[in-house]
């Protein structure tokens, strides 16, 4: 590969991620991001991305039996692991956290392309009432010897979203609520009848 690396994201696992942020206000959230790598234009394709944790986020036994779980299935479609999402518990915190950083850390051992996203809820709040349409996630990467960098936002060219319209249908997702029905790992593992999967959130 000899340019530089970005990130495509696509609608359902940017929908996705952002309503985990949103079910859980109160809450730090986070979960994986699954892929694949394209050689041929130096890009990452982000296709889905899995709510795991919206209580005790950095217990790591629970954290090891999820990305088992993410990995075994992905796997069998040709797909891994290629990135973390975060989302702060304190609504003015838009710092990347010690925990975010190890976990970050964790996943780029085998997956050495991968990204850290951490969502602005500050920025988050004002976009899903209309008042901004700035970036709501922040994009980190970091080569084999240095610490998570800040290397753009969504919108800017190292992370995109490939469906034009993604927005229009978050907004839609938004005003009817359609976070209540996001299932994530911690739910799951209260209740396992609950499918961590979401296979009928975009239905």
């Amino acid at each position: 590969m000899g340019g530089e690396l970005r990130y495509e994201m696509g609608q359902n696992a940017y929908i996705k991620l952002v309503l985990h942020a949103l079910k859980h206000k109160t809450s730090a959230v986070n979960g994986i991001l699954v892929g694949r790598l394209s050689a041929v234009n130096d890009v990452v394709e982000i296709s889905d991305s899995i709510p795991l944790f919206h209580s005790q986020i950095g217990l790591l036994p629970s954290l090891e039996i999820a990305l088992m779980m993410v990995e075994e299935y992905f796997s069998e479609k040709g797909l891994s692991i290629v990135g973390y999402f975060h989302a702060n518990e304190r609504f003015d915190d838009a710092e990347l956290s010690n925990v975010a950083k190890n976990i970050g850390d964790h996943i780029h051992r085998y997956f050495p392309q991968s990204a850290l996203l951490l969502l602005d809820n500050k920025k988050l709040k004002a976009w899903s009432k209309g008042k901004d349409r700035s970036p709501v996630m922040q994009l980190y990467t970091k080569d084999s010897s240095r610490s998570w960098k800040l290397v753009g936002v969504d919108g800017s060219s190292r992370l995109t979203i490939r469906e034009p319209s993604a927005n229009i249908v978050l907004l839609d997702y938004i005003s009817s609520k359609k976070w209540e029905d996001l299932v994530d790992f911690d739910d799951h593992l209260d209740d396992i009848s609950k499918d961590w999967l979401n296979p009928e959130l975009f239905k």
